[in-house]
């Protein structure tokens, strides 16, 4: 009997390990499956991946998709075209570095841990943060660039760095 119950308990832990580690895995993990969802234009699964604070910036990229054509949009998120690097993790707060291979250059996606799991963090601060990077990256200190502009100028720059960051996410 002990025996049975035994390799009951190792068949059930073999089975456990087979399951999609992509919703309860590393931020590497998650990203992954969240960049799978992307090119399947499976938004229900990326919001799932996604942190609750990212589910109106997925909104707007879902109503956009439907508007442009297949190909276009799922060809942004071909995993074939990337590499995906080891995940810097601080507390409930990562990075995965996801370098596009073609044009060598690497994003940087946060990740924050939510109940226990890893999340994609896709909302507007976390953008912002990562187009901020990008030029830090490049030498641009983005207050010389404010220091002569007037209002309207801080607006249209602030949609470009939008922009920016939406590309720089999208590759």
């Amino acid at each position: 009997m002990k025996k049975v119950l035994f390799a009951a308990a190792i068949a059930s832990f073999a089975f456990m390990g087979c399951k999609d580690n992509s919703k309860n895995g590393s931020p590497k993990d998650v990203l992954s499956a969240w960049f799978d969802a992307m090119a399947k234009k499976d938004m229900a699964t990326v919001k799932e991946l996604s942190t609750p604070e990212s589910q109106s910036m997925i909104s707007l990229m879902e109503m956009g998709m439907k508007d442009s054509t297949a190909s276009k949009e799922t060809a942004k998120y071909d995993k074939s075209k990337m590499e995906f690097g080891e995940p810097v993790i601080d507390g409930d707060n990562a990075k995965v570095p996801v370098k596009e291979k073609s044009s060598g250059e690497t994003t940087n996606f946060p990740m924050k841990k939510v109940n226990g799991q890893w999340k994609v963090a896709f909302d507007k601060s976390s953008m912002m943060q990562m187009g901020m990077d990008k030029m830090k990256e490049k030498n641009i200190n983005p207050m010389d660039s404010l220091k002569n502009m007037n209002m309207d100028s801080i607006s249209t720059e602030m949609n470009k760095a939008m922009d920016s960051a939406k590309k720089a996410a999208n590759k």
